[in-house]
């Protein structure tokens, strides 16, 4: 099972509408399938050149690792050695910051990742978070909890 053409469609417009509802910097927004294949990419007015690649990276790297970019980020502190071949064989495709999500249904399989690049970190992820709950999809981050 994979998230639906539709489904990345709306997640874009909710996390487009909390950006814009809460003072946040153009985003750019990228909705892979499981298997790291992009969905739905979407660029607000605004935002820099490098970030569909980003927001690509972000949601590639969680489903990559199979680990949220919490995890991913810890071991790139312990390990920065082993952080940079990865990315080197990831061609970039990996990040250690918040703004990549695994995107799930409401009995937890996994649909796809998501990515968002243009605030902070943090705002990337509060913003997805938003999109994600705006479909019906539960997000995981890492973070204490999963919405």
């Amino acid at each position: 099972m994979a998230i639906t053409l539709e489904q990345a469609q709306g997640l874009i417009d909710g996390a487009g509408r909390y950006a814009a509802a809460n003072g946040l910097k153009p985003l750019t927004i990228a909705v892979l399938d499981p298997g790291g294949v992009l969905v739905a990419l979407a660029r607000q007015d605004g935002s820099g050149l490098l970030r569909p690649d980003l927001a690509v990276a972000k949601a590639w790297g969680v489903l990559g690792l199979g680990m949220n970019n919490r995890a991913i980020a810890a071991r790139a502190e312990s390990s920065p050695e082993f952080f940079a071949s990865l990315t080197a064989l990831a061609q970039g495709r990996v990040l250690s910051v918040p703004g990549g999500v695994f995107v799930r249904d409401g009995r937890g399989a996994l649909l796809g990742a998501c990515g968002a690049t243009g605030d902070t970190s943090a705002n990337d992820e509060l913003a997805l978070l938003a999109g994600i709950g705006s479909v019906g999809l539960r997000a995981e981050t890492g973070a204490e909890e999963t919405v």
